[in-house]
C-alpha cells in the first residue's frame, strides 16, 4: 500500500520500560500483580507517564524526563572527587549535556518507545495497574481495566453501571503480518494503560420489514451515558472506549503530532494525531434509509422509530460507507507509515477503527456475545444477538436483516 502521508517516527522500541507507583487500596490479587512495578535501586534515571504524575523508571530514560536522584554512595563518592570549583565545572557541562540530550528528545518522533516493550503502569490516584510483558513474539497484557485518569460519573441517566476493577488478559502478536483483508472484531486493541477499545455498540433499531441499524455510540440521538472521555461502562463494570480519549492522549503526549496509544489485537500499534492530521475515507451516504415498523433497543427499549425515508446523519453504523481514497486512511481507519502499518483514531466515523488488517486467528480476538448478552444501556438483547462476526466492516444503506449477526458493544 502506497502511504498517502509519511511522518518521521519510529516504531521500534529503544528500551525497556518499567513504570511503578505505590498502589494503594488494591486487594490481595491485585496486589500479586504490582511486583513489577518495585524499582530496582540500580535504576538511576527515570521518565515522566500518564496521567497523575506516575514515577516512571528506565534502564534507558531519555535527559529531558529524568528524575534526579541521590544515594549514600554517590554522595561520599562525590566527597572524593575533585574541588567544589571543579565539580561546579563539572555540573555546567553535566547540564549542558542535559540541554543536547533535551533538544535530541524533542526531535525523537518515537515518542512512546517506552511502551514498546516491558513495564508496568500503577496510578493509585485512579487504581490502575497494568503489566505488559514481551517475550518470543508475544506481547501479554494484563490489566485491572481502569483508566489513569479522571472519568465521568457512573452510573448515568445513560449508562446503569459503575465502573470495577477488572481481571483482563490479552495476548497479541508482537509484530503485525499484513493480510490485506479487513478482519471486523469486537474488541479490537487496548490502550497503554489496560483500557480496551471496543467501538461498536448492542443498541439497535429492528424493523419489521427487515432492517437492522446499529446504534453508533457517538451520536446525538440516544443517550448511551459516554462521558467526556467518549467512554462508558458495560453491565460487568468494565470501562472502555468508544473514541478518542483526550486524556489518555495527553497521558502519552511529548509534543510530536503522532502519539501511540495502544495496541492493536493484530500487532499492529494504534496512534491518535493531536492535530487530527488524518482524514478518514468513510461519508455518509446519499440515500434515504428504509424500513418500516422500527423498534429500538437499549436506552429507548421499546420505543417505535421513524426510519423509512429519513437521511443518514451518523446515528447508525449504516449511515457511513467506505470511499476508497476520499481520505488518508483505508477502510481499517489505517496508514504506513515510514514503511510500518498503523491504525489512527480520528475524530469521525470509524473513530476507533471496527476492523483489522493484520492476521488474526479464528473469528478474531475479543469476538463473542456481549457480557450477559445485554446492551450496555440495560435492557433486552437485540434480535439475533451477536455471536462474533468476521468481515468488512458495517457501513453502507440499508442495514443488515434483523437476524444477522453483528459486532456487539460488550
Amino acid at each position: 500500500m502506497t502511504p498517502t502521508r509519511h511522518l518521521p517516527i519510529s516504531l521500534i522500541a529503544a528500551a525497556s520500560l518499567s513504570i511503578g507507583l505505590v498502589a494503594c487500596g488494591t486487594d490481595d490479587d491485585a496486589s500479586d500483580t504490582t511486583t513489577a512495578g518495585v524499582v530496582d535501586d540500580a535504576a538511576a534515571t527515570g521518565a515522566t507517564a500518564a496521567a497523575s504524575d506516575p514515577t516512571v523508571t528506565s534502564t534507558d530514560a531519555t535527559p529531558d524526563t529524568a528524575l534526579e536522584t541521590t544515594s549514600d554512595d554517590a554522595m561520599a563518592d562525590d566527597a572524593m572527587a575533585d574541588d567544589a570549583d571543579h565539580s561546579h565545572d563539572d555540573a555546567d557541562h553535566a547540564h549542558d549535556d542535559a540541554d543536547h540530550s533535551h533538544d535530541d528528545a524533542d526531535d525523537d518522533t518515537s515518542a512512546s518507545a517506552g511502551y514498546l516493550d516491558d513495564y508496568t503502569l500503577i496510578d493509585d490516584d485512579f487504581g490502575t495497574i497494568t503489566t505488559v510483558t514481551v517475550g518470543g513474539d508475544t506481547r501479554v497484557i494484563e490489566a485491572n481495566a481502569l483508566p489513569n485518569h479522571e472519568t465521568g460519573e457512573f452510573p448515568n441517566a445513560g449508562n446503569p453501571n459503575a465502573i470495577s476493577e477488572q481481571d483482563a488478559s490479552y495476548a497479541y502478536p508482537l509484530e503485525g503480518t499484513w493480510s490485506g483483508e479487513p478482519t471486523e472484531v469486537r474488541t479490537i486493541g487496548v490502550a497503554i494503560n489496560g483500557v480496551k477499545f471496543e467501538p461498536g455498540t448492542a443498541e439497535t433499531v429492528t424493523c419489521a420489514s427487515g432492517e437492522l441499524y446499529r446504534v453508533e455510540a457517538l451520536q446525538d440521538t440516544y443517550d448511551l451515558g459516554l462521558d467526556f472521555n467518549n467512554a462508558h461502562v458495560q453491565p460487568t463494570g468494565e470501562y472502555h472506549y468508544h473514541g478518542v480519549s483526550d486524556l489518555l492522549v495527553d497521558g502519552a503526549a511529548s509534543g510530536e503530532d503522532l502519539v501511540h496509544v495502544g495496541f492493536a489485537a493484530d500487532g499492529f500499534l494504534i496512534y491518535a494525531s493531536v492535530s487530527d492530521a488524518y482524514a478518514s475515507s468513510y461519508q455518509l451516504v446519499d440515500d434515504a434509509r428504509t424500513g418500516t415498523d422500527c423498534v429500538a433497543s437499549g436506552p429507548a427499549g421499546g420505543d417505535t422509530v421513524d426510519i423509512d425515508g429519513t437521511s443518514a446523519d451518523g446515528t447508525y453504523t449504516n449511515d457511513w460507507e467506505y470511499v476508497e481514497g476520499s481520505g488518508d486512511l483505508d477502510e481499517c481507519n489505517g496508514i504506513e507509515i515510514d514503511g510500518e502499518y498503523a491504525y489512527v483514531i480520528t475524530e469521525e466515523y470509524p473513530y476507533v477503527t471496527r476492523c483489522l488488517m493484520g492476521e488474526v486467528a479464528g473469528d478474531g480476538p475479543g469476538g463473542g456475545a456481549p457480557p450477559d448478552g445485554a446492551p450496555e444501556g440495560g435492557g433486552a438483547p437485540p434480535a439475533g444477538a451477536p455471536d462474533g462476526a468476521a468481515g468488512p466492516p458495517q457501513g453502507g444503506r440499508g442495514g443488515p436483516p434483523a437476524d444477522a449477526a453483528a459486532p456487539a458493544d460488550g
